[in-house]
């Protein structure tokens, strides 16, 4: 039997966050080089479009290819799954975007880079308050530092925003607009976490053909065309890349992170971005971009530099998820097919009690006294 490794777990659930802030901070040079033959709407529908797609090629590869079928015993989206679903899709697939736009009408661009920042504290408020999830004074401190740094990594006059506080409070409507569309996303951060134990493929498989395809109408509405073949092929593939495998990665963070921690570990996105535009667009870095990652590091140590233990009581449950036989899934098999390691199958969970450390995963979702 399996024996819990927490430590280990952690580090796989940091790499995976890690691994898709990385793929979406590079999109932001490659978009950006992409945007001037491209309308904007366009192009999120082609970045959308790109990792739909490509995670429907991937879906059928895993099942034919031996060594990816382990990937393949992740269980799918069922029925239950649909309203979390279509809550993800339209307020992160339409709503975001639409107040985002909205709001980018009505403000500079240095302000609607400080106004994008309260997407981590909005998910992190949510997962805390609404959805339940612990997040200890240390760990709070942790996320605090690095909504800072992320504050100062976009700071008027710093790296490359010139903008001064006036603009941010110039026009209320925009403010409201890309304050709604960051608790838009705050809100689909926190139901899709709720989907971690699904299969992460079909999630952002779903997802994103979902909101690649109501972008693309929305794109139509407003006038926009395809561009040139060169140019969405190329969107395709950074689409695949930094929004596709990006989201596959970001889910199985969640699973072992939690939603708050995630989102913590994905405020770095803006500053690997800030570094991979050096290398892509020439542009040089301020002192600012270096103490906002300097600012984030030290956060993301601090956010997981400590265990978190107590006794806790596990209750009687039956669901579906991928899992190995460690000291949570102590049963048995009437199908000698579901033997191999790891597996998904329907099983059911006696009540538990005991002390370990552990993360908010799908056992852990307890509240705190």
């Amino acid at each position: 039997m399996a024996a819990l490794k927490p430590n280990g777990q952690a580090r796989r659930g940091t790499a995976f966050g890690l691994g898709a802030a990385f793929l979406f901070g590079v999109s932001t040079p490659l978009a950006k080089l992409l945007l001037p033959a491209s309308g904007a709407l366009t192009l999120a529908a082609l970045l959308y479009l790109g990792a739909g797609g490509g995670l429907l090629a991937f879906g059928a590869a895993r099942r034919a290819a031996p060594w990816l079928r382990a990937l393949a015993r992740e269980p799918g989206l069922t029925p239950a799954d649909v309203p979390l679903m279509a809550g993800v899709v339209v307020a992160g697939g339409v709503v975001g975007p639409v107040l985002m736009l909205f709001g980018l009408d009505h403000l500079s661009a240095g302000a609607t880079a400080l106004m994008l920042n309260l997407e981590v504290p909005f998910t992190i408020f949510l997962a805390a308050v609404v959805f339940g999830e612990h997040l200890g004074q240390r760990e709070a401190l942790g996320a605090v530092l690095v909504v800072i740094g992320g504050l100062v990594l976009s700071w008027p006059g710093g790296a490359p925003h010139a903008d001064g506080w006036g603009a941010v409070y110039g026009d209320l409507t925009g403010v409201l607009a890309l304050g709604g569309a960051c608790l838009s996303w705050a809100l689909d951060n926190n139901l899709t976490q709720r989907l971690s134990a699904r299969d992460p493929v079909a999630v952002a498989r779903t997802k994103a053909l979902c909101a690649g395809l109501c972008t693309l109408v929305l794109a139509r509405v407003f006038g926009q065309s395809l561009p040139a073949p060169r140019v969405y092929l190329s969107a395709l593939l950074v689409g695949l890349l930094s929004y596709g495998l990006s989201l596959v990665l970001y889910v199985y963070a969640q699973r072992i992170l939690g939603a708050a921690r995630q989102a913590g570990l994905f405020a770095t996105a803006p500053f690997i971005g800030a570094l991979a535009s050096v290398a892509l667009l020439g542009e040089r870095l301020g002192t600012t971009v270096a103490a906002g990652g300097l600012l984030m590091a030290f956060g993301l140590w601090v956010m997981f530099s400590q265990a978190h233990v107590h006794d806790h009581l596990h209750d009687a449950v039956a669901h579906d998820h991928l899992h190995v036989h460690d000291l949570h899934h102590q049963h048995g098999h009437d199908n000698p097919s579901v033997a191999e390691q790891p597996h998904a199958h329907w099983h059911r969970h006696v009540p538990l009690s005991h002390a370990h450390p552990h993360l908010p995963d799908v056992h852990h979702r307890h509240r705190h006294t």
